[in-house]
C-alpha cells in the first residue's frame, strides 16, 4: 500500500516564489506613499525644519495655474510668512552671454564658504511657440547643485510680466522660512523682466561685458538707473585692459543720475568668475549697501513699497486671469478678433465691447 503524502497549508503555491510576493508589497506601499499627499500643516513645519522635498512641493503648488492649489499654497506661504524676511534678496541681469550662470555659481560658492545659505531662483527663458523652457541651470551650475547649502530652483518664465516666474514672490518667502539667508533672483536677460526683479530685491546687480558694443547703449537704458552696482564680467586675460576702460565709461555714466532714494552712490567693479576674482569684493560692497540702508532706514521702506506694489500687480493678474477665463467672454472675444481681422470694428471698440459684456 503507497503512503500518502500529507499537504500542508503553509506550502507555497507554484509560481510565484516569496520574494516576489514580498516585493509586490514593497513596490505598492511605495507607490501608496507617493500617492500620500502630505497636508498643509505638515508642508509648513517640514519647511521650517528645511526640508529640502516640501519645499520643492510647496514651490510647485505655488507655481501651479491648478485652481485647486491656490487654496493651498495660500495657506502656506501665510503659515511661513512669520519665518521669512530674514534673508538678503539679490537680483542679478545681464544680457545673454554675459555669464549669468558661471558668476552666480562663483558667487554662491563663495557665499557657502562663509556660511550662507543660497537659494537661487533662476528663471529660464519659455518659447514664445512651444512654451517649453529647457530648464538648463541645474545642469550648468555642477559645483552649486551639489552644494548641500545651496539650492536651486529653475523656473519657466512663461508668459507673466516681462518673462519672471509668475510666482517668484512667493518662492522668496518659502525659501527664507526654509532658512535660507541669501536669495539671488536671475532674470531671462534683458526687457521688462528687470522692472519685475527690482521691484522683489534688496539690491540689483547688473552685469556687463567689456568690447560688447553695449557701454552707450547702456548707458541710454533705464537699466542703469535701477542698478545699485555694475560689475564687468570676464575682466581677465586680453579683456583685462579693456574692462578696466569700460569701469571708467560706466563710472562716468553713473554720476550723471541724480543720487537714489538710498542715498547710495552705484559702484563699478571688476569680476571674472571663472578665474574667482572680484567675488569677495562684490559681497563687501553688497554688505556695505546693507548695513548703509539699514541705517537710512531706507531698507525697511523699501521693502513694505514692494510689498504694496505687489499688491496691486497680484490684484491686477488675477482680474485679468478671471476676465479670460470667462466662457461668454472666451466666445465673444472670438468673434471680435475676427471683425476686427475683417476691418468690421476697430480694437478699442470691441475692447469696450467686451468689458461691458463681463457685467
Amino acid at each position: 500500500m503507497t503512503k500518502k503524502t500529507k499537504s500542508s497549508a503553509l506550502k507555497n503555491k507554484e509560481g510565484v516564489s516569496q520574494s516576489e510576493i514580498t516585493n509586490a508589497l514593497s513596490i505598492n506601499k511605495i507607490r501608496q506613499k507617493r500617492k500620500a499627499k502630505p497636508s498643509t500643516e505638515d508642508l509648513i513645519s517640514q519647511i521650517i525644519t528645511g526640508n529640502i522635498t516640501a519645499l520643492s512641493r510647496a514651490i510647485t503648488l505655488v507655481e501651479s495655474s491648478n485652481p485647486k492649489h491656490l487654496k493651498q499654497a495660500n495657506d502656506i506661504i501665510k503659515g511661513c510668512l512669520q519665518h521669512a524676511n530674514k534673508s538678503v534678496r539679490i537680483g542679478i541681469t545681464g544680457v545673454p552671454g554675459v555669464g549669468k550662470s558661471t558668476f552666480i555659481e562663483a558667487f554662491g560658492m563663495h557665499l557657502t564658504s562663509i556660511g550662507k545659505k543660497v537659494a537661487v531662483l533662476a528663471v529660464d527663458p519659455s518659447s514664445s511657440l512651444s512654451k517649453g523652457s529647457i530648464l538648463g541651470d541645474k545642469t550648468r551650475m555642477e559645483d552649486l547643485v551639489k552644494n548641500k547649502n545651496a539650492f536651486i530652483r529653475p523656473s519657466p518664465s512663461g508668459n507673466s510680466l516681462g518673462g519672471v516666474a509668475r510666482k517668484t514672490r512667493e518662492t522668496i518667502i518659502l525659501c527664507e522660512a526654509a532658512g535660507f539667508d541669501t536669495i539671488m533672483i536671475e532674470t531671462v536677460g534683458v526687457g521688462q523682466s528687470e522692472t519685475a526683479v527690482h521691484s522683489m530685491v534688496d539690491f540689483f546687480l547688473l552685469l556687463k561685458l567689456a568690447r560688447a558694443g553695449d557701454e552707450l547703449q547702456g548707458i541710454k537704458r533705464g537699466i542703469i538707473e535701477m542698478a545699485d552696482a555694475i560689475a564687468i564680467n570676464k575682466a581677465d586675460g586680453d579683456n583685462l585692459k579693456a574692462a578696466k576702460l569700460a569701469k571708467v565709461e560706466f563710472n562716468r555714466a553713473l554720476h550723471l543720475y541724480p543720487l537714489k532714494d538710498s542715498e547710495w552712490q552705484p559702484k563699478v567693479m571688476l569680476c571674472s568668475a571663472l578665474q574667482q576674482e572680484g567675488i569677495k569684493e562684490l559681497w563687501n560692497m553688497i554688505e556695505l549697501y546693507i548695513e548703509h540702508t539699514t541705517t537710512n532706514q531706507y531698507f525697511d521702506h523699501n521693502r513694505k513699497e514692494q510689498s504694496k506694489f505687489w499688491l496691486l500687480q497680484t490684484i491686477e493678474d488675477r482680474l485679468k486671469s478671471d476676465f479670460f477665463n470667462q466662457s461668454k467672454i472666451k466666445e465673444a472675444l472670438k468673434l471680435q478678433l475676427q471683425l476686427i481681422e475683417d476691418g468690421k470694428t476697430t480694437p478699442f471698440v470691441a475692447a469696450e465691447y467686451l468689458l461691458k459684456l463681463k457685467d
